[in-house]
């Protein structure tokens, strides 16, 4: 979890029946209309409002001035490192209400404020963990999304990854809306590993939790402007693979992509006369390190910050992989001249077999945490032998689907 500074607004936190999180990005002129609606919609509720903002214009003052006469008790925790985007933003959240009842809604003012009273009904009557509002329930709309575009976006996502998760989200309607009510003391926050927008989703597939609805009417934005585009969506498929298939499947999709790269480089050369080996060697190292950027942004993103420099990663992954593909490469050809196949479907066999030794390298040394400074090495235990690495990470990175 990052590092944050809180500043209270309205003196030190103390205990509430419910925290209302709103993380924010540059949202300053939603905040009075934001504070004064929640204030009205909760009033007889012992509650109050946290805003987790990683903004860069000057949003939590914004907070700050609005909080001195709010009626309600109103915080800011400004996060200087925005990691895991709104995701990680809500988990901060969570980690600091002063109830363990929390509400996570958007500071755009397209979830309604006046829906908290139905949110914290709906708990109230028992047998749900998760309140939900929902856009696709009964009496729920989704005027707000705007084009007939972003509606359909929209629910192709949602078809998406209740397909992935048919279990976890078979009572869900809306896995992707950010308007929900939870019981903090169902979750295990450390476990949480957000990455963008979709908060819920992350708990849902972490976590087998019980969850209601209630419709809701999807607003239109006031001010600012909306923070979905092409790299967030991209960052939801990329986070979406991982939560359902674990660490290594991504690490293979990214292999297959760089593998379908290398075998398309090879076609493309050897059609313009480049012998196949020189053809593979070019192929391999343009492949090489394409790979590495992606495991870089898609993979391993939640092991760099404990890992050795962004250089030495590189440097130890170029070169191992140069060392596989040296060693490849010449099986490769073997194979092409002992078993008269082809160059490219030998090629393809030959990657396959390295693909283990490749994830395992990448998590175990690669991305290895750096070592402690030598005055802490008493303290720390034996490092495992490198037999039960190879297993822990098999276990700890294979088999770490969303759902079991």
């Amino acid at each position: 979890m990052p590092q944050s500074d809180a500043v209270a607004s309205k003196g030190e936190p103390v205990h509430t029946a419910v925290t209302v999180i709103v993380p924010t990005f540059n949202e300053r002129d939603n905040v009075a209309e934001l504070v004064a609606r929640t204030a009205d919609a909760l009033a007889g509720h012992d509650a109050e409002i946290l805003f987790v903002d990683d903004s860069s214009d000057d949003t939590a003052a914004e907070i700050a001035r609005v909080a001195a006469d709010a009626p309600l008790p109103v915080r800011v925790i400004h996060r200087d490192d925005n990691t895991g985007g709104l995701g990680g933003a809500v988990v901060v959240g969570l980690g600091a209400a002063a109830s363990d009842l929390c509400i996570v809604m958007d500071g755009d003012l397209q979830h309604p404020p006046e829906l908290l009273p139905a949110l914290l009904a709906r708990h109230a009557e028992g047998g749900a963990d998760v309140v939900a509002g929902s856009r696709y329930v009964g009496g729920g709309d989704t005027s707000g999304l705007g084009t007939a575009v972003r509606f359909g976006v929209s629910r192709a996502a949602t078809w998406l990854t209740r397909a992935m998760f048919p279990i976890r989200l078979a009572r869900s309607t809306d896995p992707m809306t950010g308007f929900f009510l939870v019981d903090r003391r169902r979750l295990d926050l450390p476990t949480l590993k957000p990455q963008g927008f979709k908060i819920l989703l992350e708990i849902l597939a972490r976590t087998d939790l019980r969850i209601a609805e209630v419709p809701m009417e999807f607003g239109e934005r006031r001010h600012g402007t909306s923070k979905a585009s092409l790299r967030q969506g991209t960052t939801f498929i990329a986070h979406l693979a991982r939560l359902r298939f674990g660490k290594m499947s991504l690490f293979a999709l990214i292999g297959a992509i760089g593998a379908v790269a290398n075998l398309g480089i090879m076609w493309l050369l050897t059609t313009f006369g480049v012998p196949y080996i020189w053809a593979a060697i070019i192929g391999a190292e343009v492949t090489i390190i394409g790979n590495f950027l992606l495991q870089e942004r898609f993979v391993f993103a939640d092991m760099r910050t404990d890992a050795r420099g962004l250089g030495l990663r590189f440097a130890a992954s170029f070169g191992f992989n140069n060392v596989e593909a040296a060693l490849r490469i010449p099986l490769m050809a073997l194979m092409v001249e002992t078993w008269h196949i082809s160059s490219v479907l030998a090629t393809g066999l030959s990657l396959i077999v390295a693909f283990f030794a490749r994830f395992l390298f990448h998590s175990l040394v690669v991305y290895a945490p750096k070592r402690s400074r030598r005055g802490d090495a008493a303290s720390e235990p034996k490092p495992d032998t490198a037999t039960l690495r190879v297993i822990k990470a098999i276990d700890a990175e294979a088999m770490k689907p969303g759902e079991l």
